[in-house]
């Protein structure tokens, strides 16, 4: 029961820093999990997420401004279809070279504002 709590909790901690990052702008898992004082846990931010797309309360949270360490699309199959999360980053003019996303222009850390 104390797990299930502590990942309900670690979940609620992530979604409240992806709806800070800014329209245009996007963060990695590791700086979210760094910023969370869990460092070593980029999967498990990777893990609330996913679970963004099956719980309807959650639809808002931006989930495709993060990204992996190097850019890429990592989470991209679990949205719609495999196309939707690189289509709502370009529709925020989030800058591409090739297919992972230009981190030197719009990487938004955690605690920068």
């Amino acid at each position: 029961m104390a797990a299930s709590v502590e990942r309900a909790d670690f979940f609620e901690r992530v979604y409240d820093v992806v709806r800070l990052i800014p329209v245009g702008r996007v963060t990695t898992y590791g700086h979210i999990a760094a910023h969370l004082g869990m460092r070593s846990s980029a999967r498990m931010v990777g893990w609330a997420l996913n679970a963004v797309g099956y719980d309807e309360r959650l639809k808002s949270i931006p989930a495709h401004r993060v990204v992996n360490r190097l850019g890429e699309l990592s989470g991209r199959m679990h949205f719609e279809t495999p196309f939707v999360m690189r289509e709502r980053l370009e529709a925020e003019a989030v800058p591409f070279i090739g297919d992972r996303v230009d981190l030197s222009r719009c990487l938004w850390q955690p605690g920068e504002d």
